[in-house]
Order: structure tokens, then sequence, then C-alpha cells
């Protein structure tokens, strides 16, 4: 509680705003996160891949390379 109403004094905005701010932001994450379950659930795997597999085979433009990632040993 007492870092929320810092983080509400920081805002200047009071506690009870900063709580509905978060809340709403919470519920529209949530919403986004079903709206992305549901698109996917009505995806088909196959039809990516084929749709894929018809695009050449070519080197990527100047720029669009893919950057390997630096991974420290035992990292993993």
């Amino acid at each position: 509680m007492e870092e929320a109403k810092r983080a509400a004094a920081e805002d200047n905005v009071s506690l009870n705003q900063l709580l509905s701010a978060f809340i709403a932001d919470g519920i529209g994450h949530r919403r986004a996160i079903l709206n992305l379950r549901n698109r996917a659930a009505r995806g088909n795997v196959d039809a990516a891949l084929e749709i894929l597999d018809r695009a050449p085979d070519v080197e990527p433009d100047p720029g669009d390379e893919l950057v390997k990632a630096h991974v420290r040993d035992g990292a993993g």
C-alpha cells in the first residue's frame, strides 16, 4: 500500500485514480491475451507452412540479416 501511495504521489494523482488506471490496464492486457489465444486456436499451422513453402529462397536484403545472439557458456 505504501508503494502504491508513493507511486500516486510521484504521478500527482490520487491513490484511487492510480489504482483505477492499473485495473484498467490489467483488464486491457487480459483482453489482449485472450484475443491472441482465441486467434491462435483458430490458426491453421499446415496452411501457414504451405504459404512459407511458397516463399522464394533468396538472401535477405542488406540490413535484414538475422543477427546471431551471443550466448555465454553455461548460460543456457
